[in-house]
């Protein structure tokens, strides 16, 4: 029984990669609602739904997040030219 305990210990929750949408929005310190706005623009993260529950691979949002950072259009000059 002993060997089925120390087995038990190892193996890892399923969705233990993954974030809630609340989880993710405090991270971001953005709101559920931005998020949900992104999601119908498809202009966030990449969601996972399971069932009613919306959720979010850690290694999708962190693609995301590099994705945001090297697309960042150059700043336009204002004023007299």
């Amino acid at each position: 029984m002993t060997e089925l305990v120390l087995e038990a210990d190892r193996i890892t929750p399923i969705l233990s990669d993954l974030i809630s949408r609340s989880e993710l929005a405090a991270e971001l310190q953005l709101t559920t609602e931005t998020l949900c706005r992104w999601n119908t623009q498809r202009i966030g993260p990449v969601p996972t739904r399971i069932g009613r529950k919306v959720y979010y691979r850690r290694a999708s949002v962190e693609q995301w997040l590099l994705a945001q950072e090297e697309s960042v259009p150059p700043r336009q000059k204002r004023g007299r030219r």
